[in-house]
């Protein structure tokens, strides 16, 4: 049977998304020896900030009909599954890509797994569009794909200034 969702149940996993991005550039900056790299990765954690608090302001505007479960779970397995996509950034049986650094990769390895983070994400938003009448924002989640996307572009040019090295 296949598993649906509320838009506020969808919300949520975009905003874990996007505390998992935070995390992600934060403890990357961490790791950068390069200057220019580490205020890059730290600018990327702040746009996952300000997508974070789009989400949590779209969210409460949601009416309680959008906010209606639209499956019946007694033993509460779809918040358990929902709660592991966003753990593992949307993807199924994927760590999140915090979980990932150790603090011994290079540049180029974190820059791939950034890389990869963002795609899914992209990939999420685009079905999160779907639960988003215009009247609640839907503009602002293209807005944030957009964002998404240019976060895929900059990590690329970058990925290509390492490998060139």
């Amino acid at each position: 049977m296949p598993v649906k969702f509320n838009a506020d149940e969808v919300f949520q996993i975009a905003e874990q998304i996007e505390r998992n991005g935070m995390k992600f550039y934060r403890k990357a900056a961490d790791s950068a020896s390069d200057k220019n790299t580490r205020q890059m990765l730290l600018e990327m954690a702040e746009m996952e900030a300000g997508h974070l608090t789009t989400f949590e302001h779209m969210r409460r505007y949601l009416t309680s009909r959008e906010k209606v479960a639209t499956v019946f779970d007694p033993d509460n397995k779809a918040t358990h599954y929902l709660q592991t996509m966003a753990d593992a950034h949307g993807s199924e049986g994927k760590k999140s890509p915090t979980q990932e650094l150790t603090g011994s990769e290079s540049i180029e390895e974190i820059l791939k797994i950034a890389l990869n983070a963002e795609k899914d994400s992209v990939i999420y938003y685009f079905g999160l569009r779907a639960f988003v009448p215009p009247r609640a924002g839907r503009d602002k989640i293209e807005a944030i794909i957009n964002e998404e996307i240019n976060h895929i572009t900059t990590l690329n040019k970058m990925l290509a200034s390492v490998q060139k090295k």
